[in-house]
């Protein structure tokens, strides 16, 4: 094997403690002492270091499909990343019209609550059971759970049942996601892994985007509200015969017969985890909005979440009711300097994700008086944006793997480009909300979806399952608690400062309005208060960019401690 080429995969050291060194001199006898010789035997080889380096090697991507088949096996899996992540965003344009039909509207924050409690919850589970299952039986199952959540959703006959069904869609859609992942893991090779990841963030981008759009035009049509969750029985329908016949199988375990895997599972482990996501994502989502901080029912989710953070901390670090192999949480990461930078950095970048999302939107419904369709197309040069970045992102760390630089790089972005956005106010032209996101989005697209190749290529391939599900619990993690700040912060915001300028209103017409049809309640205002009250509303948007500017910062320090390595290069790549 070569090393003059300069472009072997070396995981983090240099060829040192990797390849051997031998030192060879004709000149000198061969039955020399044997303290001045080099034996093979008594060089300290790093078995983890060798089966990365092997897995590196094998250029040819470990599948029998190809072609066009290839090409509509990776449609067919990319489109449950759009419908996750519409999902994630639909009901934004849809509350009015479900109020409307079921009122309660003291439920209204359970909608998208209820969504992030089934995914946030499950992730981590379903990284450990694609771990254990085969990859394509457990990702057609996370699929039917999606489609039963959504066909419950649209067929709710109350509100209740609606949040039931949100809940059992969160669970399949983090499936999904999860299995994406795992399935592009195990179907490529690890040269042009990160592409396909970068595509991921492509579809993930569109759906976001499209959530919104597509949620408000079944609303103003004919077809109602309820066929914003009903199109994901379509889609699901429309790619039903590849996701049975074309999509490749992968048993990690073969052999194993299933009841026994599944005894395995750590049962105990994904209770308590459960357990505290859900108490946690309540308080969070909660908090400030249908609660008081200081209410005994957020104090007792606080409680409750890290009480039992605490006893699964416990529970998986002494193993108990459990092996340290099924242990749900990868506990080995946690001695992983690059693994724990990796999960806090992508958390770091799902907070821009989102908060734009759901300001720059909001901004242009308040200040312009915008419909849902056309506040939807304003975002679209962020989005454009993010996505370029993520995809040439993809491609050029396919080639070279140097990834630390698109850390650092994109942090300085995401800062520059939050701290701008922190900047405006109501008379800021579109033009400069524009420029302003489009220089967010592009720091931001640099590296949110990096971590899914660079930690895969950084564990040993029998661990690439559990990566996925860590970082993909980073991503979650982060976009729950990012929306839930950013809109504790906008909605207690505007309300107070909306309050302050018109005491006689009530608070619950000023929640209502600002929850729904902001754009409406600023527009019927006399033109002497609306100015004033439009300023409290954007000063209230631009403190959520405060959490951007702190993310973006955390995301540049931390890169400095990323390692100056080299992954997914092959020889004869570079």
């Amino acid at each position: 094997m070569s090393t003059t080429s300069g472009d072997t995969y070396v995981p983090n050291r240099d060829l040192k403690g990797v390849i051997p060194e031998v030192h060879l001199n004709v000149e000198k006898p061969v039955d020399q002492d044997a303290s001045k010789r080099t034996s093979m035997t008594e060089v300290d080889i790093d078995p983890v270091a060798l089966e990365k380096q092997e897995a590196v090697e094998t250029e040819a991507p470990p599948r029998e499909i190809t072609g066009w088949k290839w090409g509509l096996v990776v449609v067919s899996i990319l489109s449950s990343i759009f419908l996750f992540a519409l999902d994630n965003t639909v009901v934004a344009d849809i509350q009015p019209a479900i109020i409307a039909n079921f009122g309660d509207i003291q439920k209204l924050p359970w909608l998208t609550g209820a969504f992030l409690i089934g995914s946030a919850s499950t992730n981590l589970v379903w990284g450990k059971v694609y771990g254990q299952m085969e990859a394509k039986i457990t990702y057609l199952i996370s699929l039917v759970i999606f489609e039963v959540g959504s066909a419950l959703c649209g067929a709710a006959p109350t509100m209740n049942a609606l949040i039931i069904g949100r809940v059992i869609a969160g669970v399949g859609g983090s499936g999904m996601y999860v299995g994406v992942m795992t399935l592009l893991s195990v179907t490529t090779s690890i040269q042009e892994r990160p592409m396909y990841v970068g595509l991921t963030g492509l579809l993930w981008g569109i759906g976001t985007v499209l959530g919104p759009i597509i949620g408000g035009a079944f609303t103003d049509s004919s077809a109602g509200w309820r066929w914003a969750f009903y199109i994901n029985l379509v889609i699901g329908g429309a790619f039903a015969p590849v996701y049975l016949f074309m999509l490749p199988k992968s048993d990690p375990r073969k052999g194993v017969p299933v009841l026994r895997r599944f005894k395995e599972l750590d049962w105990v482990g994904t209770v308590i985890l459960m357990g505290a996501f859900v108490s946690f994502i309540m308080a969070v989502s909660f908090g400030g909005i249908l609660y008081a901080w200081n209410s005994g029912q957020i104090i007792a989710c606080f409680v409750v979440a890290f009480s039992l953070f605490g006893i699964f901390a416990v529970q998986q670090e002494r193993a108990i009711f459990t092996t340290i192999e099924q242990r749900i949480f990868p506990v080995q990461f946690l001695r992983s300097r690059t693994m724990l930078l990796l999960f806090a950095e992508t958390s770091a970048a799902a907070t821009g994700i989102v908060v734009p999302l759901y300001m720059i939107p909001l901004f242009f419904q308040f200040t312009q008086g915008d419909s849902a369709l056309e506040a939807g197309v304003r975002i679209l040069p962020y989005i454009f944006l993010m996505v370029f970045a993520c995809i040439v992102n993809g491609a050029v760390l396919s080639k070279y793997g140097y990834y630390m630089p698109w850390y650092l790089g994109g942090g300085i972005l995401f800062v520059i480009g939050s701290a701008l956005m922190y900047t405006v106010d109501s008379s800021s032209t579109a033009g400069q909300v524009y420029g302003f996101s489009v220089l967010l989005g592009t720091g931001v697209g640099v590296f949110c979806q990096a971590s899914f190749s660079v930690a895969q290529g950084t564990v040993k391939p029998s661990e690439i399952p559990s990566a996925v599900g860590f970082i993909t619990c980073a991503q979650i993690t982060g976009i729950t608690i990012s929306i839930a700040i950013a809109n504790s912060v906008f909605l207690n915001g505007a309300e107070e400062g909306i309050a302050k300028i018109l005491p006689q209103v009530p608070r619950d017409q000023i929640q209502g309005a600002i929850a729904g049809v902001g754009s409406k309640f600023v527009q019927t205002l006399p033109v002497e208060v609306r100015q004033r009250v439009l300023d409290a509303i954007i000063e209230a948007m631009s403190k959520a960019y405060v959490l951007c500017i702190t993310a973006g910062a955390l995301a540049i320090v931390l890169s400095l401690f990323l390692k100056r390595e080299r992954l997914f290069v092959a020889p004869g790549l570079a």
